[in-house]
């Protein structure tokens, strides 16, 4: 059970990998990383300039990472649901997995987000994991996922005081 835990969530790992390099980084933008020419010359060593245009480039980032997290959660659902529908016993190694890759796609879109939004995701991850465990324990497994609710939720607030 173990082995194939850790291969599921070593192939998860490497998908969300691949699949994170093929995001668009917010240096693309232009805006969000480099103040504009009249923004520069208006007040080069101002510390309270510096301050406004970081935590606004922290904002947006942590904005972005609520949207993409959110995606995830939603995209993960979806991909239970299918998997759900192979049935045990075969189906619930399916789930598992599912679950595992959920969690490493909310691990790798928070990384850029604030501490509330970091902290929130970091409990979706560690619930979608138990839930991987728990398929994997068992073809019959059934477990609650109002603990993953209540994450979600916690999410949705430090989501919307961003």
């Amino acid at each position: 059970m173990n082995r194939t835990r850790l291969v599921l969530t070593g192939l998860a790992v490497a998908a969300a990998i691949a699949v994170s390099g093929c995001d668009p980084q917010p240096g693309s933008e232009g805006t969000a990383s480099s103040p504009s020419p009249a923004a520069s010359s208006a007040a080069p060593t101002s510390t309270a300039a510096s301050t406004a245009a970081s935590t606004a480039a922290s904002d947006a980032a942590t904005v972005k990472a609520c949207a993409d997290i959110k995606k995830d959660i939603k995209d993960n659902a979806t991909k239970i649901a299918k998997a759900e529908k192979i049935g045990p016993p075969a189906g619930h190694f399916a789930v598992s997995a599912q679950w595992a890759a959920g969690s490493v796609a909310i691990l790798a879109h928070s990384m850029s987000a604030n501490e509330a939004v970091t902290a929130a995701s970091e409990k979706i991850q560690n619930e979608m994991m138990s839930l991987s465990d728990a398929y994997n324990k068992s073809a019959d497994a059934k477990p609650s996922k109002k603990a993953l609710e209540a994450a979600i939720k916690e999410l949705d607030t430090a989501c919307s005081a961003a």
